[in-house]
Parts: structure tokens; C-alpha cells; sequence
């Protein structure tokens, strides 16, 4: 079986669940505390792709949360293969800054492979996100995930997609 890894990196306005995610994903768990993340935390999973043949390992950089970046995390960013943006769907306001961060990335550094998250599903019926606004953002990226690191809905899905994403462009490139 063929190994390929990639880096992704998970951005977001703080207290998005960006961390959660990366955890629930890599180690199958949530925690109720709040830690916030300080520059940068890095993880690694890998997913078996029997079609292709393909071990595909994930080194997950999980980006401090921000509405705008500057140097040192357009440092961390350098040779990312996939972006994970991560949106609160009960504050709207990170929904802009999921879009700017974007905005951003493609500017300085082009587009890559990339999904949207928009967590806190189990909290639905507090959310600022309407509809609309999901299908706004489906406008603007590939794939949209409605996920909650909490339960793990659709969190798993939504890194195979993005790694799935990865592979394919790494072949069209070859």
C-alpha cells in the first residue's frame, strides 16, 4: 500500500470548536473545558484508502483561532494541502471570519483543497446560522459539514472528504 502525507490546516474565529474537532477526529473524544489554543497544536491521523491502495496520513495543524492572520500564521500555513474551516453556527459572526480567513489564504498562498464545518449542531436551537447562510457558504466551498465535535456528527465524514479531495488533486497535478 502506496504511504502519502498531507498537511491540513484547521482555521476558524476563536472558540469555533477547532481543537474539538481535531480531537474528536484524531482520538474519538470531546472535553467540556475550554482551553484556547496558543499558536499552534499538531496532530496526525491516517486513513486507509483500499481503492486506491492508499495510506493517507493527516498531519493536522490546528491554527489559534483568528478573523485575520498575520505573519507567523501565514507560517504555519506554508504548504498546506487542505483547509478545514471551521464556523460556531450560533454566532454569525464567525461565518464572516470563516470567509475573510479564506479570502485571505487564497490571496497570499492559492487555493487548495478545502471543506467547511459549520459545528455546534447539538446546539441547534441556539444558532445564528440560517439556511441561507449554509447555502451561501456552499457557493463559495466544495462541501459544507453541519457537525458537533461534542456527539461527532459528520466530523469523520468531513476529514475523509477533504483527504479524499487532497488525493485527487494530487493526481490531476501528476
Amino acid at each position: 500500500m502506496t504511504s502519502i502525507t498531507s498537511k491540513v490546516c484547521i482555521v476558524g474565529d476563536f472558540a469555533v470548536g477547532k481543537t474539538s474537532v481535531a480531537e474528536r477526529f484524531v482520538n474519538n473524544h470531546f472535553s467540556e473545558s475550554y482551553l484556547t489554543t496558543v499558536g499552534v497544536k499538531i496532530d496526525t491521523k491516517e486513513i486507509e484508502v483500499p481503492e486506491l491502495g492508499i495510506s493517507h496520513k493527516l498531519v493536522i495543524w490546528d491554527i489559534a483561532g483568528s478573523e485575520r492572520f498575520g505573519h507567523t500564521e501565514f507560517a504555519y500555513l506554508r504548504g498546506a494541502s487542505g483547509y478545514i474551516y471551521v464556523v460556531d453556527g450560533t454566532r454569525a459572526s464567525t461565518l464572516r471570519s470563516a470567509m475573510n480567513l479564506q479570502d485571505q489564504i487564497n490571496d497570499k498562498l492559492g487555493g487548495a483543497a478545502s471543506v467547511v464545518l459549520v459545528n455546534k449542531k447539538d446546539l441547534a436551537s441556539d444558532w445564528e446560522v440560517s439556511e441561507s447562510n449554509v447555502e451561501a457558504l456552499q457557493s463559495r466551498f466544495s462541501q459544507v459539514f453541519t457537525t458537533s465535535a461534542k456527539t461527532g456528527d459528520e466530523v469523520e465524514r468531513a476529514f475523509e472528504k477533504l483527504a479524499r479531495q487532497i488525493l485527487e488533486n494530487d493526481m490531476r497535478a501528476d
